[in-house]
């Protein structure tokens, strides 16, 4: 049975499809006829603006390319973002030829798996591009629902886990004092390695706070050995885990490192989508679910379910994006070990109020429909 079918079984889709009754997209009750409108897609071009430079162990940028989606329908509008860094491969013009292609009148909102085959037969790759539509339909039809899509999959928001905050080496230590000031109130903090500083970065830190650390080599250690003197020394230094400590082609040379690592590995740049996880399994002890690799919370929801059945840690993480898609990624917070929801923070021009961290813990807004945002005038 496909989940539109299950919804309406269950109740809740059928309120709203056959009823007088509906909800708007706040949320409210409101009196109307059957709903009987088709989908329009519409999008736009959208900056977004870093507060520090982003020093990753291959590239630096201030920048990232956006581009911002509504989905309408009979009233309500569903809002979703496709966020490109610049190893996914996509663009801003790659990303709107693919959505200028996509036709969703055709279709029910509630069409899920339909519209997901669709999508794919449109064109291969295109990863960031697929879930800014998966976003946006969410988003739409948990308004129509009147519910958030964390009490559509039936999980408990307490559950949700801290979030870290990023930092990254800055060569100005005036710029690297005010990045690693900026985490104080998280619980974790993820270090960025792989450029050349990695202990120096970790021992700034260190000068002024104990806070536990997770690190992100972003595939910046290419040599085994270098990699497990890493492990064990971070492992001495209140550290979690080891995100993509080596570039992903080199699984027998992580599968090597993970035997002897006193910390767990967790697979990022080499897993993209659903097929990845069962791969991964072997090489790695988790997995790092971003919406922009998985084409959206569809497949994202599949992966963690999963990785949990293979006995997997499971981590959930974003690019940096507006509080569009980390509200959404974090509808799924509740079913995850780690998370690193902290994209919007990153960037200086959000569209959005969604996602709040309080007290270091991800806390979904409570009640609103969809995927949790609203739209800042």
């Amino acid at each position: 049975m496909n989940r539109r079918n299950f919804l309406r079984t269950m109740g809740l889709g059928a309120a709203v499809a056959v009823s007088p009754i509906s909800f708007s997209a706040c949320g409210s009750a409101t009196k109307q006829t059957a709903r009987s409108g088709k989908m329009n897609l519409s999008f736009e071009p959208y900056e977004l603006q870093l507060r520090h430079a982003f020093n990753l162990a291959k590239s630096q940028r201030t920048t990232t390319p956006d581009v911002q989606v509504q989905i309408e329908y009979d009233g309500l509008v569903g809002y979703g973002e496709a966020s490109m860094p610049p190893y996914l491969g996509e663009s801003v013009d790659s990303v709107s030829q693919f959505l200028s292609k996509v036709d969703l009148t055709q279709f029910d909102p509630f069409d899920t798996e339909n519209i997901h085959e669709y999508l794919e037969s449109i064109a291969p790759d295109n990863r960031a591009a697929k879930a800014s539509v998966d976003i946006a339909l969410h988003d739409l039809t948990g308004k129509i629902m009147g519910q958030p899509w964390y009490k559509i999959w039936g999980l408990d928001p307490k559950k949700a886990p801290n979030t870290s905050i990023t930092i990254s080496w800055q060569d100005d230590p005036e710029e690297m004092r005010r990045e690693i000031e900026e985490t104080e109130g998280f619980k974790v903090v993820k270090v960025k390695m792989g450029l050349g500083h990695d202990k120096e970065l970790v021992e700034r830190l260190r000068e002024v706070s104990d806070v536990a650390i997770c690190v992100d080599a972003n595939q910046g250690w290419s040599d085994k050995g270098q990699a497990l003197d890493m492990c064990e020394w971070l492992s001495e230094r209140n550290c979690l885990f080891v995100e993509q400590p080596m570039p992903k082609e080199m699984l027998d040379e992580t599968a090597w490192l993970r035997e002897r690592s006193p910390l767990p590995l967790i697979a990022d740049e080499f897993l993209q989508r659903l097929p990845d996880v069962q791969r991964a399994a072997g090489a790695y002890d988790g997995i790092n679910i971003k919406l922009m690799k998985s084409t959206g919370l569809h497949e994202a929801y599949k992966m963690a379910v999963l990785a949990r059945a293979l006995g997997m840690k499971v981590m959930l993480g974003c690019m940096t994006e507006t509080s569009c898609a980390v509200t959404a990624a974090a509808q799924l917070a509740p079913m995850v070990d780690w998370a690193d929801l902290d994209g919007n923070l990153l960037i200086s021009n959000d569209r959005f109020d969604g996602i709040k961290i309080v007290d270091g813990q991800v806390t979904i807004p409570a009640d609103r429909p969809g995927i949790g945002v609203e739209l800042l005038s």
